[in-house]
């Protein structure tokens, strides 16, 4: 049930929302087309007046195949907010608002899934790929709501949205993730508690998003009631993580990096980069998703883009990309609450020490911490053993029983 006071912050959310989106209608629709975008993620020219303000809605789907035979039994909603940038600008982004249609809880829970790595193209957008069958990271999804528990999923900065998805920013990611329940808790067509007990849930670039959303949840969003963050094998470290996925089977994922990192910091890449380098970069950005992009760009060593032959990895070792690296890396700052961290040893994308490391991190500055590790051979496969290990965990997190620690 709905306090007086809280209905009320939705109403006022609910009307800034609306008296901002109507007068940009005609603008908005003729920039969205003529950028290729659906009108729906072309963002306001004003945005609501607090982070997770629902911007607009529309209703979804959620399918788990492309021919779209199998929908999952769960209300979905695609949903606009509005959360802040690595400046601390306004920005919208847009997600998905999943609830099941059981009643196992009450209140019933929301886990904000933060997505492993689409790809940087709009059509990659999470909400996108849900609603059109083609979502990698569907059962997961799935196995959550399940559960019992609705699922919020962003699509984060630049995904869907206008510009560059800032791919690896730390900081964006996690305020994407935040305010992304905050819009969940907002929603009134979503009818989900107000104030009720949330988690954080996410694998790779998910698992450096949740990472980063528990790390920041102290200050950037105090009053949610986070009960654990479920953390798989999180690019904790990227002095660690570039120098394996470049050349690598997954080396589309360095060139990910390489433009995220850029766009969040307002650097263009252009003049790294020979033609060659300019044309698959702007192949990555514009059309290819991650399964395709893996297969498409597989083995490419970075030095074979650049204009002077030497690979991106010696420039994130100078400056200015040094101090932006340096950045990113998670671990500096101690979760307020329970952390489940998950990592095969076997992983081919993100080696096992690094999650190892953000672990000791943790636990050296006084986190609740279980790190587990496991044999899954590769990285894709493994993330089977984070779904399969924090499905139950975060139901003990959830019926108050205390966390477990390695630490």
């Amino acid at each position: 049930m709905l306090s007086r006071r809280a209905l009320g912050r939705r109403a006022v959310a609910t009307f800034i929302a609306a008296a901002t989106a109507v007068v940009p209608l005609t603008l908005q629709s003729s920039a969205a087309a003529a950028a290729g975008r659906p009108f729906f993620y072309e963002p306001p020219a004003r945005l609501p007046a607090h982070n997770g303000d629902v911007i607009r809605s529309e209703p979804s789907a959620f399918y788990l195949d492309s021919l779209k035979a199998i929908k999952v039994n769960a209300s979905a909603i695609r949903i606009m907010y509005r959360t802040t940038d690595r400046a601390g600008k306004p920005i919208a982004v847009t997600g998905t608002v999943l609830t099941p249609r059981t009643h196992r809880h009450a209140p019933r829970p929301i886990i904000a899934f933060a997505p492993g790595t689409q790809g940087l193209a709009d059509k990659c957008a999470p909400s996108r790929q849900l609603a059109e069958g083609t979502e990698y990271e569907a059962l997961p999804i799935k196995g959550l709501l399940d559960k019992g528990y609705a699922v919020v999923v962003t699509d984060y900065q630049g995904l869907g949205t206008p510009g560059v998805h800032t791919y690896m920013n730390r900081e964006v990611q996690g305020r994407a993730v935040l305010d992304s329940i905050r819009a969940a808790q907002r929603l009134e067509t979503a009818n989900l508690p107000d104030s009720g007990p949330v988690a954080l849930y996410g694998y790779s670039q998910g698992g450096g998003a949740a990472a980063s959303a528990a790390e920041l949840a102290r200050t950037y969003a105090p009053e949610l009631k986070i009960k654990g963050a479920v953390v798989g094998a999180p690019p904790a470290d990227m002095d660690k993580v570039a120098d394996s996925l470049d050349g690598s089977a997954y080396s589309a994922f360095f060139n990910y990096a390489f433009s995220g990192l850029a766009a969040g910091y307002g650097i263009d890449t252009g003049p790294y980069l020979n033609s060659r380098g300019k044309q698959v970069t702007d192949d990555l950005r514009d059309n290819q998703c991650t399964t395709q992009a893996i297969g498409k760009y597989p083995f490419l060593g970075s030095r074979l883009l650049t204009v002077d032959g030497r690979p991106l990895t010696e420039r994130l070792k100078r400056a200015p990309w040094k101090a932006i690296v340096a950045e990113q890396k998670l671990g500096n700052r101690k979760p307020a609450m329970p952390i489940l961290l998950s990592h095969s040893v076997l992983d081919d994308v993100i080696p096992h020490r690094v999650g190892e490391s953000l672990a000791a991190d943790w636990c050296r500055r006084g986190a609740t911490v279980k790190f587990t590790s496991n044999y899954i051979p590769g990285h894709i496969a493994a993330t089977a053993g984070t779904s399969a290990e924090g499905a139950p965990w975060l139901a003990d997190r959830f019926s108050g029983k205390a966390a477990p620690s390695t630490c």
